[in-house]
């Protein structure tokens, strides 16, 4: 996915229906500076202003996403292309956040551990050492926390009764037994109970 070529066509679009980058903007409820970015190819739209934007442009969402105008017989190739792709990046998004849960998780009860131990070593039984060693903890929580919604948000969880891949809510993760990223999840298509697999993208 070409973003250059993406926000070039964004741009000649928009000049096409007589908009100035502060009409579209108005039109979409957001600023224009976020139409500039989308037109230097920094980024592209959000999925909540990408339909809104085509019916301006009077352009479809395939075309707005190949950054050119599509014939019919070609649509459904491009298409299946961009959907290929939109899933690859789906795909490498839940990995970086997978990684960054584990980085984040290490670092955390690394920090701990040490922050205690170092306390402990240095300081002798008070209220400085517990508020110290209080910090610590509430600290670790929060971060293991962001760790955990890092895991539930990347992907989704695959029941192994019937194969139904979904995302469950926070509470219902967090009190859930887990091996690793599997939990005992109940599935919201079948009802039952399984060791639910997390999944980062399309099976292959």
């Amino acid at each position: 996915m070409d973003l250059i070529k993406i926000g070039k066509f964004i741009s000649t679009c928009r000049k096409e229906q007589n908009l100035t980058q502060a009409d579209l903007a108005e039109k979409l409820g957001i600023s224009d500076r976020a139409i500039s970015k989308w037109e230097n190819g920094n980024c592209l739209p959000d999925a909540g202003k990408m339909l809104d934007l085509c019916a301006i442009l009077k352009i479809n969402a395939g075309e707005l996403l190949s950054g050119e105008k599509i014939k019919m017989e070609e649509m459904d190739k491009k298409t299946e292309g961009l959907l290929v792709e939109l899933a690859r990046r789906d795909e490498a998004k839940n990995k970086t956040m997978i990684l960054n849960m584990y980085v984040l998780s290490a670092t955390t009860i690394a920090f701990y551990i040490g922050s205690v131990l170092l306390a402990a070593h240095t300081l002798k039984e008070g209220p400085l050492l517990t508020a110290i060693i209080a910090a610590a903890t509430v600290l670790t929580l929060t971060a293991l926390f962001f760790a955990f919604k890092l895991e539930v948000d990347a992907g989704r969880y695959k029941c192994k009764k019937c194969g139904c891949k979904f995302v469950p809510s926070y509470s219902a993760a967090l009190l859930a037994p887990h091996i690793n990223t599997t939990r005992w999840l109940k599935c919201p298509e079948c009802g039952k109970r399984s060791w639910a697999r997390k999944e980062l993208g399309e099976e292959k």
